[in-house]
């Protein structure tokens, strides 16, 4: 967006100036629902997962036409 890359750690530094920290709940909901959340699994993620591509596929941007 800005004309700038960062590697995972330059970010996880950055974040770390801010004040910025992991959040990790320290338990999981009372109210979740590990049947509904096992179906889901099996149901729903592969398809919002999609298939694996190679990394040169789909690199496209309405400045930039993608690669065929």
């Amino acid at each position: 967006m800005f004309g700038h890359r960062y590697t995972p750690r330059g970010v996880s530094y950055l974040l770390h100036r801010l004040g910025w920290s992991p959040q990790v709940p320290a338990h999981r909901a009372v109210e979740r629902d590990e049947q509904a959340v096992t179906r889901w699994r099996s149901e729903q993620w592969s398809r919002v997962r999609g298939r694996s591509s190679s990394w040169a596929r789909g690199l496209s941007s309405r400045t930039r036409p993608g690669r065929t």
